[in-house]
């Protein structure tokens, strides 16, 4: 070969491979080698995908994409896994994050090692105005009955206490805040009860009762409330958490996240579930629903009534260790009514939180009259904890939404039998059952009620096993979810259920880049270990946010 055909070889061979660059789209993100959950249609599996302006543009093999796209950042995730970014579809995020605040409860095993606890944390901050704590649950406890409250007016007679209890749904006051919230023997309220020993209150609230107390707590500031965001965000970050519904906000908290995703410190996903005040229903319901890529505000929160631990659970046959209560309701049915025919009228979601089989038979009823056979209204049961056989059907029916927190079942399920009994505990967290009427579940985890990792919640839905992998064949293990369906609904059922499935819950062309990395695969790692397994990274908008 002659000098001149070796030197038009070689810059032919130049041309071609700066033609076949300039061909190549330029996009932000390229991630390749991995194993790519991406929970589509068809739950299909890929290598890689390309990333632009903060959706995902291209999802194939890692060849496809390297020859196609060319990035600033190329991630080779040498086998590791991806799957959608997780969507938790019941939380309290906003009340965790003032909650990392007050002293924590969880886990104590005697009321005399709780005040000891509350005694430390008032040491830590002597000069807060009222003494708070969260998470004490009676049946860790040797007596497994509710807690007096003596001790706590020993320990603190001129500083008013308030501890709510795991669920939310119970308190124990000491009497100075009794005496705050005008609470007397006498004292009567709607969907709220007040215990009493010997005539006199033993400090303990139940639902209702609670906010009388609480009311009087000061309103934290605006920069309390910006630091408790921040604080609830990296801690979900790191668990893998992209997307929250935040279950009962009022307008000024909303505005607040919808200000601060507005200026990029709020880069968690929130699907706001507004609590049914006057105020709050005259603003959205003149508003209407709003959705953008970070916030959607199109449901409200109602309560139908209490918690299973704390027996206000509202249930049509007797607790069976406590054969004269029934629990209660927090409202009346024809105010439930009123409030459902409201919020159709203005094209919201009712999402109820429903624990008895007799509040879940009312509110089913209620939605009944007011969506008719057919809609797309997505409206949601919350909870759907204890569900009588005879209304499953109507979730079905009347295209009603389960949403469910698989670690509730797990949590309960060592006294759950005592509050139900033998034969009614067979219908309580009964998730394929609920699964099955619609095809479709939606997986939250109720935190700070349990823990914030959306994994604990995933093994418990398959497994149905505590942390410790008990029971070893699992607690009513007919209703347990494949892991296909749990992660389907921690991602793409969670995102129909707050009508975000156009923007995420799958890794899918046009959609929000948010997913996680792992290095274990949550759908062949053993039982045992998926509680172990450990998010490496957290991506939002393909923005590394841990």
């Amino acid at each position: 070969m002659t000098k001149m055909k070796r030197f038009h070889t070689i810059l032919f061979g130049i041309i071609l491979l700066f033609s076949a660059c300039a061909k190549k789209e330029n996009v932000d993100l390229i991630v390749h080698n991995g194993l790519i959950y991406t929970v589509n249609g068809a739950f299909e599996q890929a290598e890689a995908f390309a990333v632009k302006d903060g959706k995902f543009i291209a999802v194939n093999s890692s060849e496809t994409i390297l020859k196609k796209y060319s990035a600033p950042n190329i991630m080779d995730l040498k086998g590791k896994f991806v799957y959608p970014g997780l969507i938790d579809a019941h939380t309290h995020f906003y009340r965790y994050g003032t909650g990392l605040k007050v002293a924590d409860l969880t886990g104590i095993t005697s009321f005399e090692a709780l005040v000891k606890t509350v005694k430390a944390h008032r040491k830590a901050h002597p000069n807060q105005a009222w003494v708070l704590g969260r998470g004490w649950d009676q049946n860790l406890w040797p007596e497994k009955s509710f807690p007096e409250k003596s001790l706590l007016d020993e320990a603190f007679p001129n500083t008013p206490v308030l501890l709510t209890r795991i669920d939310g749904h119970a308190a124990i006051a000491n009497q100075k805040a009794l005496d705050m919230g005008e609470i007397t023997a006498t004292t009567d309220i709607l969907g709220g009860k007040i215990i009493l020993q010997n005539g006199e209150p033993t400090g303990v609230l139940i639902d209702n009762a609670i906010g009388m107390v609480s009311s009087k707590i000061p309103e934290i500031s605006t920069a309390e409330s910006r630091q408790a965001l921040l604080d609830a965000q990296e801690n979900c970050f790191a668990v893998g958490l992209t997307t929250v519904a935040d279950a009962g906000l009022d307008k000024p908290i909303i505005d607040l996240m919808e200000s601060m995703q507005k200026e990029g410190d709020l880069k968690m996903r929130i699907y706001a579930m507004v609590n049914p005040t006057e105020e709050n229903m005259a603003y959205y319901f003149e508003k209407g629903p709003f959705q953008n890529e970070s916030l959607t505000v199109r449901s409200f929160k109602i309560y139908g009534d209490g918690a299973l631990g704390s027996r206000g659970a509202s249930l049509l046959a007797p607790y069976h260790d406590a054969p004269d209560e029934l629990g209660f309701l927090l409202n009346t049915p024809e105010n439930f009514l009123s409030l459902a025919e409201d919020i159709h009228d203005h094209g919201f979601q009712m999402n109820t939180h429903c624990i008895g089989d007799s509040a879940n038979r009312t509110l089913l009823n209620i939605y009944a009259k007011v969506l008719m056979k057919e809609n797309d209204q997505r409206w949601r049961i919350e909870h759907a904890q204890v569900v009588h056989p005879q209304d499953v059907e109507k979730f079905a029916t009347y295209h009603i939404i389960p949403s469910v927190q698989p670690t509730h079942a797990t949590s309960d399920m060592y006294w759950a039998e005592d509050r139900l009994g033998e034969e009614r505990v067979k219908h309580a967290y009964i998730y394929k059952d609920l699964l099955e009427q619609n095809g479709l579940i939606a997986l939250g985890s109720d935190f700070p009620v349990e823990s914030i990792n959306p994994l604990f919640g995933f093994h418990a839905a398959v497994a149905r096993q505590d942390a410790n992998n008990w029971p070893t064949d699992g607690f009513q293990t007919e209703n347990s979810l494949t892991r296909q369906e749990a992660l389907k609904g921690m991602t793409i059922w969670a995102a129909y259920a707050n009508f975000e499935e156009n923007l995420k819950g799958s890794i899918e062309s046009g959609k929000l880049a948010d997913f996680i990395i792992t290095s274990r695969d949550l759908m062949t790692a053993p039982h045992e270990n998926l509680r172990e397994i450990k998010v490496e990274a957290t991506y939002i908008g393909g923005e590394k946010v841990y």
